[in-house]
């Protein structure tokens, strides 16, 4: 894959020294964690990565401040994943979405895990699928077979988070990772291959790629970085997890596809970016 042509689906922008968190719940970042834009965009010209789809982290709720400064910093680099409550005017959203949103996160990990349940839900899908957003899932394994069908009935795209799995010595076989393929074969879904060391050796999720490939097919895959990398003992090395990609990809016009293509297409970063 030629450098500067790479789009990194998955990162976050933490700079509570500048836009300290706001009450509420939601994973605090340690001090070693921090991630403000410009370390990241550091980051990316060190390791020639053109683009990014910056996601709202947990810790930060519904203030998505960070996340909106750093777009107005480096114009046309950046395109964001919100969080936002489900009650916000549509204008709200409209400056969002004039801002460089193009979805909006549902956290049922580590900040509301009732997000996606009940009339309220519902119509907040409906209103993303009107603006043609994509409604972003962070799941547990045994939430997905209850998600699955709410996502799927109301016809939103759809941005499945990590490979899907939490749990990968549970198998492919279980309950919550088929529900995953589901989603990906009833179409208006994409995943991120992203996070690999999550998993600890990368040859666990052989088999996790392999189905998600022929589920979501390879237009339906992205590749994140999750950098800062939250809530690990060691930060992984950042082109490390670019380079794990060759191993569900050999291919690198396949590479190239979700390294750069798919992303440019799903995310309207546009042809000229």
């Amino acid at each position: 894959m030629t450098p500067g042509r790479i789009v990194d689906c998955h990162a976050h922008v933490i700079d509570p020294a500048r836009f300290p968190f706001p009450e509420g719940p939601g994973y605090r970042p340690r001090p070693d964690e921090v991630g403000p834009c410009e370390a990241y965009l550091e980051v990316l010209d060190r390791h020639g990565v053109a683009k990014a789809l910056l996601v709202q982290p947990s810790g930060y709720g519904y203030d998505n401040a960070a996340m909106l400064d750093a777009l107005a910093r480096a114009p046309g680099r950046f395109k964001a994943i919100v969080m936002v409550d489900p009650r916000s005017d549509d204008a709200a959203l409209a400056r969002l979405e004039a801002a460089g949103a193009v979805g909006v996160r549902f956290n049922l990990v580590s900040h509301r895990p009732d997000a996606l349940a009940g009339p309220a839900a519902a119509r907040f899908l409906a209103r993303l699928k009107d603006l043609g957003w994509y409604a972003q899932v962070f799941a547990h394994d045994a939430q997905w077979p209850e998600v699955v069908p709410v996502l799927r009935d109301s016809g939103v795209k759809v941005l499945v988070d990590h490979f899907g799995v939490r749990n990968v010595a549970a198998g492919t076989g279980a309950a919550g990772f088929q529900a995953v393929l589901r989603l990906g074969r009833a179409g208006r879904a994409a995943v991120k291959l992203s996070a690999p060391f999550r998993a600890g050796d990368p040859a666990a999720l052989d088999p996790y790629a392999e189905a998600l490939l022929e589920a979501f097919g390879l237009d339906g895959c992205v590749w994140g970085s999750d950098w800062p990398f939250l809530d690990m003992a060691r930060r992984p090395d950042y082109g490390a997890a670019v380079e794990v990609l060759r191993r569900w990809l050999p291919d690198e016009g396949d590479r190239a596809r979700v390294l750069r293509d798919n992303p440019v297409r799903l995310f309207r970063f546009g042809e000229g970016s």
